[in-house]
C-alpha cells in the first residue's frame, strides 16, 4: 500500500442535458492525493461536485474520462477489489423499511462477499448503539438511529477507507456526539476518513487536511493549519472605558462597531504589528477596558476561496 489512500488523476464527469438543456461539466480534471490513516475534509458549497466525486469512487456513477486508485486499485483494472476497500455512508436515508438493522446488514455482507463465519452484525450494531433495536424493522427508527444503521452498513465488509456525506445534516447533539466518537475511533485504528459537511467549525476540528472543490475544480487542497494561515487578518477586539468620540486611523486598520460600545479592528498580521493596532487606540485618546484578539476561521478561508468564482 502507498502513502495514498485514494489518487485521483483528470477526473472528469459530463453529464448530458436533457429537454434542450445544456450538458453540464460537474468535475473539470480533478487532481486529488488523500493520504492513508488521514480524516481528509472535502468541501465546498451546494452543486460544486462533491456528491459526484464520491460517487464515482463508490462506483455509482460512470466517469466521463480520468483516473481513480483506491487503496492501490485502478478503478478501471480491479473494479471489485477497488469498490471493496471503500464504504460510504450516504446523505439520504436509503433504507428498507421492512428489514431489521440486523438483517440489513446480514445482506450488506453478503452483496460484498463477506463469508457468514467473518461477519459482525451485532459487534457493528453495539457500536453505533442499536443493540437493542436489531431485531426492530427499519420503519420505526427515528431519523438519528437510521443514520446510526447507514453508518453500520458502510461497515460491514471492513472498508480501508469510510466516507461520511454530510453525516450530521440534522441530527441531534447526541447523535453527532456519537458519531465523532466512533469516526475518532475507527480512525485511531487506521481507517481513512473522508469527511463531506457544510459545518466548517466540524472539518476545522476534525480534519487533519482539507480539499476545497468549487464548479468542479479543485481551489485549494492544504492542510488544515496552512489553509487557516493563509488568511493573515487578525482582528483586535478592545472593550473601552466609555464613550468612544474618535475612532483609531492608521493605514492597514479597519475598524468597525460592534454592540455595547465595543470596537473591532482589522488588521494584517503581516503588514501591521499588533503594538501599532494599541497605538492607534492610544493616539485616538482611547482608554482600554479590556482587549482580545480573533484569528480567520475555516468560514473565512473558504468564502475568500469561492466567492470570485
Amino acid at each position: 500500500m502507498t502513502a495514498n489512500a485514494i489518487e485521483i488523476r483528470g477526473l472528469r464527469k459530463t453529464y448530458a442535458g436533457s429537454r434542450g438543456a445544456p450538458a453540464k461539466e460537474a468535475l473539470k480534471g480533478v487532481d486529488l492525493d488523500i493520504p492513508a490513516g488521514s480524516v481528509f475534509g472535502l468541501l465546498g458549497p451546494n452543486g460544486a461536485g462533491k456528491s459526484t466525486l464520491i460517487n464515482i469512487l463508490a462506483g455509482l456513477v460512470l466517469k466521463t474520462s480520468g483516473k481513480a486508485t483506491i487503496w492501490g486499485f485502478d478503478q478501471d483494472v480491479s473494479p471489485r477489489q477497488s469498490r471493496a476497500a471503500i464504504g460510504v455512508m450516504p446523505q439520504e436515508l436509503n433504507l428498507d423499511p421492512f428489514f431489521t438493522p440486523r438483517a440489513a446488514l446480514e445482506v450488506q455482507a453478503g452483496l460484498y462477499g463477506v463469508p457468514k463465519s467473518q461477519r459482525r452484525s451485532d459487534e457493528i450494531l453495539a457500536l453505533v448503539g442499536l443493540e437493542d433495536k436489531a431485531n426492530a424493522y427499519a420503519r420505526t427508527l427515528s431519523g438519528g438511529m437510521r443514520r446510526r444503521l447507514l453508518l453500520a452498513k458502510a461497515l460491514v465488509h471492513r472498508p480501508h477507507i469510510l466516507v461520511l456525506d454530510e453525516p450530521t445534516a440534522g441530527v441531534d447533539i447526541e447523535l453527532r456526539q456519537m458519531l465523532w466518537e466512533n469516526v475518532r475511533r475507527l480512525n485511531a485504528e487506521g481507517m481513512t476518513i473522508i469527511l463531506t459537511t457544510h459545518y466548517l467549525e466540524e472539518a476545522e476540528e476534525m480534519c487533519d487536511q482539507i480539499a476545497i472543490i468549487d464548479h468542479g475544480a479543485v481551489v485549494a487542497r492544504d492542510s488544515t493549519a496552512n489553509l487557516l494561515a493563509r488568511l493573515d487578518t487578525r482582528s483586535m477586539i478592545i472593550v473601552p472605558e466609555g464613550d468612544v468620540t474618535a475612532l483609531p486611523e492608521k493605514p492597514g486598520i479597519e475598524v468597525t462597531r460592534r454592540d455595547g460600545g465595543v470596537l473591532a479592528l482589522s488588521y494584517s498580521a503581516g503588514q501591521v504589528s499588533a503594538e501599532a493596532v494599541l497605538e492607534a487606540v492610544r493616539d485616538a485618546g482611547i482608554r482600554i477596558r479590556d482587549v482580545r484578539t480573533e484569528q480567520a476561521d475555516l468560514e473565512d478561508v473558504f468564502l475568500e476561496l469561492t466567492r470570485s468564482r
